[in-house]
């Protein structure tokens, strides 16, 4: 078995608008809430949310700032139909206590 990483070295900005021009469809499900509010839980990947990132968020979430759901693209036979719920904050304890996480999470149900 061989590793490919194509986006590696690549301009993260390049890579998501390419991924928008081409069709693709997600929104973002979980957020470190160290790094992003509550209100970009449930967006839309769109030019306008990336350009509302504050500058320390890789726009493709690479450093573990936010997780996606890919809901709908060109790849796709028909977009994947989807309620979403709630969002609730959950925190994770480090053992030492200095590098506790909090995250926001999406509840997303298929329809």
């Amino acid at each position: 078995m061989k590793s490919l990483f194509p986006l590696w070295k690549e301009n993260p900005k390049d890579i998501i608008n390419e991924f928008i021009d081409s069709g693709f469809k997600a929104i973002i499900v979980c957020a470190n809430a160290a790094k992003l509010d509550k209100s970009f839980v449930g967006r839309e990947i769109t030019k306008e949310l990336i350009n509302e990132l504050p500058s320390n968020v890789d726009v493709c979430g690479e450093n573990g700032e936010f997780h996606t759901f890919v809901y709908d693209g060109p790849i796709f036979c028909t977009p994947i139909k989807f309620n979403v719920g709630e969002i609730v904050l959950k925190h994770y304890p480090s053992a030492d206590g200095a590098h506790d996480t909090d995250f926001y999470f999406l509840d997303v149900n298929h329809a």
